[in-house]
């Protein structure tokens, strides 16, 4: 039976085209480097090896097999000990080149995607990869629904999955092969067969360090502290998409559980770089005798990677009284952001008027001609002002209360039937509206308390519940809130995570991160018309029409865009004379700033110098 297996299956190749491989791919434009390019043009190949660095983290060291538990996330770095089949460039919008793989060929029906694996990709113990590797990865995921890329989305657009010897395999599509289907073999892990014979579940949450194939390995480790070392003879050191990356011997990880203790610690050279995620501390708190000097210096990034709303306000539409757009317009409208950003942050924001904020598929103006065809079909089932009025929101002096925009917030909450009575704002029925808006985030108090005493102005009985962590996925589940504040940023581009966030499929309790529960039969066919195109032209009207449909919906009450990258470093590296790193990279901050960083010899002298 074996033996005709066999047999059937060589013929069905045999008879199908043969792949034309290529050392990288794009579905949504040209690549921006061919297949004799040396390097990344924001790497420096003649960087040198060396030094130690010394990282913070506020996560303990709990789990090594790469899964999410409940607070025993992967170890901060474990990403640099394996490697995926493709990496995504940094300076392009959609292209993935070959890692672990050396040949990527897509049919010419974009049904069959050929992975051809380097011949010499090595785990660290010396064994080969082959695709035997790859396929114990793809059923290992089975049981891991929290991976960045689980077998069950894997299984939603996979028809079958092929070995055709130790070096290739192809992977067949239900449908045809999208650009987020490409991106995912850039997040999907590879993990060694051989070595997980006997040894059980490789997503179970352990401690026990795993055999990698990547550019670092785990050194030591305990509760408070991880470190890394450079494998010497690390196989894929010289291919171009490493040349000038992995500059460091070492790197270590020490946990500071408070933020406060982890900048005084940075403050007195106990690290080398620190990612300031709190404005109040970038812009009052750094002014230190070292940064004066130069001796510290200050940098920021604008990773064009993320776009669209860093923090949203949800509204859960399931809820009577906010089943009303006009509701949801007034209460939005409620929301003073020029005010809270002067004031609490600095003016260092910037508000997302879009679901796709920062990128070119953010609506501006009045719609294209090419938006209006789409939108047509739906014309009688989505606000007439999508097409008659750009979208915006009000913008007040930041000063203090806003009144001409909260008269006009109370006239739609009377035209949606809710009118102040002794006081309160109460429907026909006699019934006072009362909000709960939900966080887990406690530093978000200072920003949510002056907006509920806003909607107190309005008659509105607001308040704010602040969750546990054990809570909170209880209350996203279960949809037991009012308003949730919620991120909806996204890859860019957004288009794998549309139907997630968007869809009628996950508009019902626990289904995914649609957590207002929208389900418009516009935004679904917008939502797959982005994601079935065959370029980012047609694909970027899709996203436009679909924003447009959206904000006017009001749905959320979008806040801020995603921020720059700030951080602060002890002037002891050499940086590449093309230092960005703009779609590249899923992982944290740190990582991509330090990704092509090196220690130069010629500024070692400072008061932290190298550790040993």
């Amino acid at each position: 039976m074996r033996l005709v297996s066999a047999l059937l299956l060589l013929s069905s190749v045999c008879l199908a085209e043969t792949p034309q491989y290529q050392h990288g791919i794009s579905l949504l434009h040209d690549l921006k480097y061919r297949a004799d390019f040396t390097h990344f043009a924001y790497s420096n190949p003649f960087a040198p090896k060396g030094g130690s660095l010394t990282l913070s983290t506020t996560h303990p060291i709990r789990n090594f097999s790469g899964a999410w538990g409940m607070d025993a996330g992967p170890a901060p770095g474990l990403h640099r000990t394996n490697d995926r089949l493709f990496v995504r460039s940094a300076d392009e919008l959609s292209a993935v080149y070959g890692l672990l793989a050396d040949g990527i060929a897509l049919s010419a029906d974009l049904k069959s995607l050929f992975i051809r694996l380097n011949p010499r990709a090595r785990w660290h113990d010396g064994a080969p990869i082959t695709t035997r590797d790859v396929r114990f990865s793809y059923d290992a995921l089975a049981s891991f629904t929290t991976a960045a890329i689980s077998k069950a989305y894997l299984d939603s657009w996979i028809e079958s999955f092929e070995i055709l010897n130790d070096r290739e395999l192809v992977i067949r599509h239900r449908d045809v092969f999208t650009h987020f289907n490409l991106l995912a073999m850039t997040t999907f892990p590879v993990k060694p067969a051989h070595y997980y014979a006997g040894r059980g579940d490789p997503y179970e949450i352990s401690l026990e360090v795993p055999l990698g194939n990547g550019p670092y390995r785990v050194a030591g480790h305990n509760r408070d502290h991880v470190q890394y070392e450079r494998v010497k003879d690390y196989w894929a050191r010289d291919l171009p998409v490493n040349r000038g990356r992995h500059n460091f011997d070492r790197i270590h990880y020490e946990v500071y559980r408070d933020a406060t203790v982890a900048r005084e610690a940075f403050r007195k050279g106990l690290f080398d770089l620190y990612v300031e995620r709190d404005v109040r501390y970038w812009h009052a708190a750094n002014d230190i005798p070292a940064l004066q000097s130069g001796r510290l210096l200050k940098d920021t990034r604008q990773v064009a990677r993320i776009i669209g709303q860093q923090w949203s306000l949800v509204f859960n539409t399931e809820r009577e009284m906010l089943r009303d757009p006009r509701v949801r317009e007034a209460l939005t409208l409620a929301y003073d952001f020029e005010w809270q950003n002067r004031v609490l942050q600095h003016d260092s924001q910037r508000r997302a008027l879009s679901y796709f904020a920062g990128s070119t598929l953010a609506a501006t103006g009045l719609p294209s001609e090419e938006e209006v065809a789409l939108l047509a079909p739906f014309r009688d089932q989505i606000p007439e002002r999508i097409f008659t009025e750009p979208f915006a929101l009000p913008v007040s002096t930041g000063n203090g209360l806003n009144r001409a925009v909260l008269d006009r917030a109370r006239q739609l909450l009377a035209d949606a039937g809710w009118v102040i009575v002794d006081g309160r704002l109460k429907n026909a029925r006699g019934q006072p509206f009362t909000l709960e808006i939900a966080t887990q985030h406690a530093w978000a108090k200072r920003l949510l308390l002056p907006y509920i005493q806003s909607l107190g102005t309005l008659g509105i009985d607001a308040r704010l519940r602040l969750l546990e962590t054990v809570q909170t996925v209880r209350v996203r589940q279960q949809r037991q809130f009012d308003m949730f504040l919620s991120d909806i940023s996204f890859v860019n581009p957004p288009m794998a995570s549309l139907h997630y966030y968007f869809s009628s499929e996950y508009a019902g309790p626990g289904a995914g991160a649609n957590l207002g529960g929208i389900s418009d039969p516009a935004v679904d066919f917008l939502i797959k018309r982005a994601q079935r195109t065959p370029d980012m032209e047609t694909a970027s009207v899709a996203c436009r029409a679909l924003d447009r449909v959206l904000l006017w919906g009001f749905y959320h009450i979008p806040l801020n865009m995603p921020e720059e990258e700030r951080f602060l470093y002890w002037d002891k590296f050499g940086r590449p004379k093309d230092d960005v790193a703009s779609f590249g990279y899923l992982t944290d901050g740190l990582a991509r700033v330090i990704d092509t960083w090196w220690f130069d010899d010629a500024k070692v002298g400072s008061p932290v110098g190298l550790r040993q």
